[in-house]
Parts: structure tokens; sequence; C-alpha cells
């Protein structure tokens, strides 16, 4: 038996096997604190915040998707929540606590509520850093797509070992990872296997949830009319949690949401519910002005290289709540890579997707490889680079010789895939500086020769020149915004 599939079934027993933050009739509890903990007129859940002494922990936001609070200097809060509506209790847990896992899954910062009970009472217990962290890494993993055993392979034994290498390389810095949804492809079967996969990568990892994460049998929650009990996204909840939760790590405020509104037969659009929206403005009340946030969505917001169809409906109402606030946005769902400064404040990160257009090959739609964005954190000052799956992390763009890309004859053409408009991409024919290439818009020509067909993307990072009649050599020098310089010698 292959190794890695070895490794993913036993991680597959661990899945069930996994300890939750369990809510229990009021009363009850597995914490001393816990215990004297009483009822409140109104109010049907309740708890206590503590760290791993049993000591309590003030000032912790608590939510049940709609109700807020604060635990109050004994670490108790309660909430008004309506149990019919409501499937988790939330912590945002504080930047000064360590993130809770089990094998590597985020988990301990949410507990499902039970509607059989009149009073849910959820306790969370939260370890301390021993000292303040100034430093992280954040690697953003965009739709692993596995739709079979042949696909989570793939995802297995490319993008799953370059995530430890990378872990292990950099064991010195806490990483985090979260994903950017459709991490399956409608197959709710595949959930365990997926998250055995996922466990244990030598970091804490979260999730967001994609259009392909819900069960296509059903509307979900926010459009049920099911009295059963279903809904579209309860199969990933069973495994990941609430699809809308924060927490706090060094000085980022990190949020994911939901956003695909979801009908079943894979009916949806890409829009937030009023109730959605109301909820992030509640969450960064919390939050002091001017802080750094991280907003995990599936759906992006902002992309200008096509009509604006997959872009969220009403992303204009996000970025008002946002404004407030310096913002990086990370989303995926597109199966292309595009950088769009949104305001001055705002940058959205639409990247490229593990799987690459499918698990067709090693390139996505614009010709981005398959990989995952490299974020790093120290401070307020946040940094990032893609890494291609299996390639060195200087490896930031393609050069195609003339001859090579069909729709551009006679011309040098270079993909860019991290361009912003603060890059640059010049060049030099046998050593002298020729100035700048020329962008253009067009379709890659890798992911037609992979596909055997156009995509009908035509992605904005794609750079040309034409060589002087003669030239050798030709030098491609790409300087990224933060001033970091790459290049690459060609000879034609």
């Amino acid at each position: 038996m292959n190794r890695l599939f070895r490794d993913i079934i036993f991680n597959v027993l661990l899945v069930f096997v996994i300890p939750f933050v369990s809510c229990q009739a009021a009363g009850g509890s597995d914490s001393q604190m816990g215990d004297s903990i009483a009822d409140k007129a109104g109010m049907t859940v309740k708890g206590v915040v503590t760290d791993a002494s049993d000591k309590p922990i003030e000032g912790v936001v608590v939510n049940d998707g709609s109700n807020f609070t604060l635990t109050n200097d004994k670490g108790i809060y309660y909430l008004p929540t309506n149990l019919q509506q409501s499937s988790f209790v939330t912590i945002s847990v504080p930047a000064g606590y360590q993130l809770p896992s089990t094998s590597g899954i985020a988990s301990g910062y949410y507990a499902k509520l039970s509607s059989d009970k009149k009073v849910n009472q959820c306790n969370f217990t939260l370890r301390e850093r021993t000292a303040p962290l100034s430093e992280f890494t954040y690697l953003a993993i965009s739709d692993p797509q596995v739709k079979n055993t042949t696909q989570l392979g793939r995802f297995s034994e490319e993008t799953i070992v370059d995530l430890k290498n990378y872990a292990t390389l950099h064991s010195d810095k806490e990483i985090i990872g979260m994903t950017l949804g459709d991490n399956v492809w409608d197959a709710m079967g595949l959930f365990p296997l997926y998250k055995a996969t996922v466990s244990n990568l030598g970091f804490t990892i979260f999730h967001t949830i994609g259009n392909h994460d819900f069960d296509l049998n059903y509307n979900d929650r926010h459009n049920t009319t099911d009295t059963s009990g279903n809904y579209a996204e309860k199969t990933y909840e069973s495994f990941f949690g609430p699809t809308d939760y924060s927490f706090n790590i060094g000085n980022v405020h990190v949020v994911t949401m939901k956003s695909i509104d979801y009908f079943k037969n894979k009916e949806y659009t890409t829009k937030f519910s009023t109730e959605q929206l109301e909820w992030l403005k509640k969450d960064l009340s919390y939050v002091k002005s001017g802080s750094l946030v991280f907003l995990n969505l599936h759906a992006p917001t902002s992309n200008r290289s096509t009509d604006g169809s997959g872009n969220i409906s009403n992303a204009a109402q996000l970025m008002r709540i946002l404004k407030d606030y310096r913002v990086h946005i990370f989303a995926g769902h597109t199966h292309f890579y595009e950088n769009e400064e949104v305001t001055s404040t705002i940058y959205e990160h639409n990247i490229g997707a593990a799987c690459g257009a499918w698990w067709a090959g090693e390139v996505n739609k614009d010709g981005s490889p398959n990989g995952f964005l490299v974020v790093d954190v120290k401070g307020d000052d946040v940094k990032w680079h893609y890494k291609a799956t299996g390639r060195d992390l200087n490896y930031q763009f393609r050069v195609y010789k003339p001859g090579e890309f069909a729709t551009q004859p006679g011309y040098l053409v270079v993909n860019y895939w991290d361009w912003d408009t603060r890059c640059q991409v010049k060049w030099y024919e046998d050593g002298v500086l020729k100035g700048t290439m020329e962008q253009f818009q067009d379709e890659d020509q890798d992911y037609i020769t992979m596909k055997g067909e156009a995509s009908g993307y035509r992605t904005l990072h794609l750079f040309r020149a034409t060589p002087s009649a003669g030239t050798k050599n030709i030098t491609i020098e790409v300087t990224n915004r933060f001033g970091e310089v790459y290049t690459e010698n060609v000879s034609i």
C-alpha cells in the first residue's frame, strides 16, 4: 500500500475519535468553574472560558452566529440564542492564546448546539502563549477540489507533500493554514479521507466552505424549507464546524465567511446574506479601527479580468464594512490568479488553485501553476509569495520564447502571475536594458496546450517584447512590490 495512503487511513481513524467541545444540559460541566454557572432568564446558551489551569479568561468574544457578547471577569458568558436557528456557539480566540487544534485540524473554538435542550452549557479551554507572537506565516490554499481517490492521491502526493516540506523547513516560525473552499468536488463521502489527508501537516489548518462543499441534495440553511433538519452545509459543518468565524493571531484579526448562497443541484449565487453582513459588523466592532484584518472567502469580490460575473454580488456592502481596517482578502473559486488593490487599504488575493485546472495538469486557466500562497507576517508588515507545487519559491514567472505562444508570433512572452500595479517586468538583449515589457491580455498558451482547447479566460498578467534580429540572449527581470528581483536568462 502506498505509504501516504496508509498514513491517510490511519488519520481517518483519528478523525472519528477527535474530541469536540461539547454543550451539556444546564448545570452539567466538566470544569470546576463551569459548575457554578447559574441560569439566567432569557438566556439559552451559557458557559465559561478558562485557561489550562482553570483560571477564567475575561473579555473573550463569543457569538452564536447572530448574538455577540464578552466573557465577564469570571470567564462566564450568556447568549439569548434561538436554538432553532443557530448551530454553533463560537469564541474568537484572543491573540494571547494558542489556536486550539486536534491532529492539526482547528478545533476547540466552537461547540455544536442542541435544539433539544432548553439551555446549552458550552465551556471552552485555551492555553496561554508563553510570549506574545510577533511573527507567523499564513498559508492560503485554494480549491483542492477532489472528487475521487485518484485526485485525492494527487493532492496528497503533490500539495500535501509540499506543505509538509515547507512546514519542516520553516519550523522556527508558527504556521497557520487556511483553505479557501472547494475542498471536495460535490463528493460528501470524501470528507473523511480529505480530513485525514490534511491532518498532522506540522501546523494548524482552518477551512472555508466553497460551492462544491455543499450537499447538492439540499438548499443551504439560509434558504432551506426542509423540515427534517437537513441542509446543504450540514456535512461540511460536521467535519469543520461553523462557516463564519474569527480568531486572532499576532496583530491580525482573521475572519472566515461563507460567500456562497446555495440552492440544491449545484445552483448558487456568490453573495452574503444580510444576516452575515450584520454578523461581520458585530465581529469587527470588537476590533480596533485601523487594525490588520485577514478575510477568507471562496468567491472573490473585485476581479477586473472578467465581466464581474464571478464576483460577490453585494461586495460593495462588504467594502463599506471593511473601510476602517487594513484588509487582505484571500479568495479562490476562479482557478486563475489575480491581485486587486480594491482601495488604498483593501487588497484582494484571488490565488491559483491547488488543483489547477481541475487536476488536468499542472497549471490553472491563466497559466499560473498549481500551488498555494505563502504570507509572512511580522508585526503589521505583510509580505507574500506564491509557491508553485513542487517548485522552488523563486519560480515566480514563466517565459515563452518567440514561436512558443501561438497568438503572439515573433514575441517573447512572460506570464507573471503574482503581478500587481506596483510590479515591474523589464527585459535585456545581450546584456543591454531594453525597457519595460508591454502588458497585454490573452489566453495562456500552457493551458491551451494542456487541455487542447481554449478556456475563454483572458488573463491580465502577460507581458511581451519583440527581440531584435541577431539577439542571442534575453534576460527577464521581474521586480515585485517588495523590491525583490527575480531573473531568468533564455537563449533564442
